[in-house]
């Protein structure tokens, strides 16, 4: 660990140090729920830990009780980590083989490599929490009202491009992803705590982001990866929808944050 890493730390430690002494009742509560949180990770480690208290997943640490109450509300439909497509309800599932059909009928790839190629991880947002978002082409069944998928992506990675390992801040839905180009070998894969999945083997992959969780690319050609989140399925799906909406209010603009070590390409 450098000087930097190790200054920032000591400060990151003596904050909260700060906010437990002046406002214990508060931070006890904080300290509770993160614990929770941070414990849904298998294995849990002590970097996982360290890292979602102190490092890279402080936010979500933050967000811990909001994420609490979404899986409280999602009951009785309980929060399985990682995901088949059957687990999902049947109105789920039609939307998902929507999105996936009209990526390859719209050749999605092919459209998108020219944007793509002068970067090394590039960002394509068709719908951001439920409102359409103009890129640099027109996907008619991206762009279609579904009741279910609030986000619609495209992330590509160049040959040799990884991320570092992360948490997804919020839990009010799920992350779908579906690899769209062919792979040659194991080389590009995703990994969400103890298990791995080679997008060679199988192209979907569902999971609650706001587990620790990283993908890599390490093959000598671009990995197309269409993404969705998807409302949590809840008996109150009404509630769900609205949580959903409220967050796209309060975190509009973010993407430059959220996505900033991305190129996030719109439209002209």
């Amino acid at each position: 660990m450098n000087a930097k890493k190790i200054l920032t730390r000591i400060v990151q430690i003596a904050l909260v140090l700060a906010l437990c002494f002046f406002f214990p009742k508060f931070m006890l509560f904080f300290v509770v729920c993160g614990i929770y949180d941070v414990s849904r990770n298998h294995p849990l480690t002590f970097s996982v830990v360290d890292r979602y208290f102190f490092g890279n997943g402080v936010f979500t640490w933050v967000l811990s009780p909001f994420n609490v109450l979404m899986d409280i509300l999602a009951l009785p439909y309980v929060n399985k980590g990682i995901y088949k497509l059957e687990d999902l309800p049947k109105p789920y599932q039609d939307e998902i083989q929507a999105v996936i059909e009209g990526a390859y009928k719209q050749d999605l790839v092919g459209q998108l490599q020219r944007a793509a190629a002068a970067h090394a991880r590039s960002m394509f947002f068709f719908k951001w929490y439920g409102a359409d978002v103009k890129t640099v082409i027109d996907v008619p069944a991206f762009q279609r009202d579904y009741k279910y998928i609030k986000t619609i992506g495209v992330s590509v990675f160049s040959k040799k491009e990884s991320t570092s390992k992360h948490f997804g801040p919020m839990r009010a839905t799920l992350r779908v992803l579906y690899n769209v180009n062919d792979m040659d070998d194991d080389s590009a894969y995703i990994v969400v705590g103890g298990t791995t999945n080679y997008w060679r083997k199988s192209k979907l992959f569902i999971f609650d982001d706001t587990l620790q969780h990283q993908s890599f690319n390490e093959s000598d050609k671009a990995r197309y990866c269409l993404f969705l989140d998807i409302a949590r399925p809840s008996m109150l799906p009404a509630l769900v929808a609205w949580v959903v909406t409220l967050n796209r209010i309060l975190f509009r603009g973010l993407n430059s944050i959220f996505y900033k070590k991305w190129k996030v390409i719109e439209a002209q």
